[in-house]
């Protein structure tokens, strides 16, 4: 009876929340020993090395869940599965563009991932130049009858990204307005940042019904170089871009628990996507977000910490091509009590600023969240409006909260989908202060018990 009524004791002690002042305090002992023993630099190399690119649908993409699995259960997590699910397959092929007649010369060029694709012999056809979007929206129907349009803007750095949302369209509706006019095919000024000969590829989108065109993106060099060449006088073009839907491929998402010790069945959500576009390594875009968040639960459970709700932590399929893994995991986990979701996908760098969107009950936690995390140079939560990725977005829907750990962008679109987004770009130090960030915030949230959901 004795040892029956210390055990009971014990069980309770490990259940009840901890008082804000000692949480605050273990938090902090846990910023510090994640920042000492952070494995996610080796768990990225790992990644990027043995794995490499992870196309959505493709067997590297498999080969990368696989690898997943074994990492989760290496780093202690439990109830580590495969949560499968289908998705058109799309492949790269040949991509050249080159000026014929007068100023002759190759462009760099990558196809956009689920365009159409041209005769295998290429299509030689006039330049119709738009200055924006909006300037292709305006052209009238049937006016691009046989031509290539190219679609121009002016992406800008930016620490928050921004520039890359007011822009993005020009990717992802482009194509499909251009060809809808009449468009032989499409180009567009690589959605990115700084001047080099690296096109950004990334999803354009067609609308149900209509045949994707072959679209592509010049890299920002290549861009500039055919505005001049426009400015002279017209154009022509031949363009090849022969890649090649493949029919229905498998993708998934990858998950695995530290179990909550008093009320396992809420869940504090984090991770990042494991699929990646085909031109580089998928270390920024989103190895790192991966490797961020695991090591973030293992630098937890290293710890000793058993935390009152469960932290799941998902690597998201197929995530490029259009957020598919994100809607997946929330359509399957949908009766799932969700508290708090928190995915890491803009890099490797610091992370500057918080923000959220939970129940006004919530906001405590919040505060005690940017407390622990102002010795990390992380300025406090901006407002309680976040919006999350496109991975937690599905489950912010469903009324989870949100909590964003805003990581610096100013050199992330320098990288973003192009061949340059490889393993040495990443710096130590501020992947460190990333895990140690995600530690914080997914212990302090839970080992908490207010209301955090949104709805």
């Amino acid at each position: 009876m004795i040892r029956l009524l210390a055990a009971t004791c014990a069980v309770a002690l490990l259940a009840a929340p901890v008082v804000a002042a000692d949480r605050v305090a273990e938090a902090g002992r846990l910023r510090e020993a994640a920042l000492a023993t952070s494995a996610a630099y080796p768990l990225l190399e790992s990644l990027t090395t043995e794995v490499g690119p992870r196309l959505a649908g493709s067997a590297a993409e498999a080969r990368g869940r696989a690898w997943a699995v074994k990492a989760m259960t290496a780093a202690g997590l439990s109830n580590v599965h495969v949560e499968p699910f289908a998705l058109v397959a799309w492949e790269r092929g040949l991509e050249t563009a080159e000026v014929v007649g007068p100023g002759a010369q190759r462009l760099v060029v990558t196809a956009l991932g689920r365009s159409g694709a041209t005769p295998a012999a290429g299509i030689t056809a006039q330049v119709a130049y738009f200055a924006d979007l909006q300037a292709l929206k305006e052209a009238p129907a049937g006016s691009l009858k046989g031509k290539i349009a190219f679609i121009d803007h002016h992406m800008m750095r930016a620490q928050d990204g921004s520039s890359y949302g007011a822009n993005n369209a020009v990717r992802t509706q482009g194509p499909a307005i251009a060809a809808a006019k009449g468009a032989a095919a499409t180009l567009i000024r690589s959605l990115g940042t700084g001047n080099g000969r690296d096109p950004h590829t990334g999803v354009t989108q067609t609308p149900k019904g209509q045949v994707p065109g072959p679209s592509g993106a010049l890299s920002l060099a290549d861009a500039d170089q055919l505005v001049r060449l426009v400015s002279r006088g017209p154009v022509t073009l031949k363009l090849v871009l022969t890649p090649r839907f493949t029919g229905t491929g498998q993708s998934g998402n990858v998950v695995g628990d530290l179990p909550g010790s008093a009320v396992p069945n809420e869940y504090v959500v984090i991770g990042g996507h494991l699929d990646s576009w085909d031109l580089g390594t998928g270390a920024i875009d989103d190895g790192a977000g991966m490797a961020i968040t695991l090591a973030a639960a293992k630098a937890i459970k290293d710890a000793g910490l058993v935390p009152r709700r469960t932290i799941r932590v998902v690597f998201w399929g197929a995530e490029e091509v259009g957020g598919e893994g994100g809607e997946a995991f929330a359509a399957a986990h949908k009766t799932d009590a969700v508290v708090l979701a928190a995915e890491s996908d803009f890099g490797a760098d610091r992370v500057y600023r918080v923000s959220s969107r939970v129940a006004e009950t919530g906001l405590p936690l919040v505060a005690e969240i940017n407390r622990a995390l102002a010795p990390l140079g992380i300025a406090p939560t901006k407002d309680n409006s976040a919006g999350g990725g496109a991975d937690v977005g599905p489950l912010g829907a469903l009324g989870a909260g949100i909590l964003e750990l805003e990581q610096d962008g100013s050199r992330y679109f320098d990288l973003h989908h192009t061949p340059d987004d490889t393993f040495d770009k990443v710096d130590k130090a501020q992947i460190d202060q990333n895990v140690a960030a995600y530690a914080v915030a997914a212990w302090l949230a839970a080992s908490d018990e207010r209301v955090l959901r949104a709805k």
